[in-house]
């Protein structure tokens, strides 16, 4: 899967969380408020189900999972790790 694939992924599943918003690929979603933080839970739900990966304790750090540029970077390491 490429970058561009998964990141296709990642914005659908925002999209449906974030309305009326064009999402930039490098915008903040926590910062910008437009998610809260319960919804971390849910992202890291989504990503290890869609994406087939493990989110470990360690890689829970907002800087993994605050844009799309950030998300789908981290799948990619985690999917090159394995």
């Amino acid at each position: 899967m490429t970058t561009n694939d998964s990141k296709g992924k990642i914005r659908t599943f925002l999209a449906r969380y974030i309305r009326n918003h064009e999402l930039q690929d490098d915008e903040d979603i926590f910062a910008s408020r437009l998610v809260n933080s319960l919804f971390a839970m849910q992202l890291v739900l989504f990503i290890e189900k869609e994406f087939q990966i493990k989110v470990e304790n360690q890689d829970l750090d907002l800087k993994n999972f605050n844009t799309l540029n950030a998300i789908s970077g981290f799948i990619a390491r985690k999917a090159n790790a394995a």
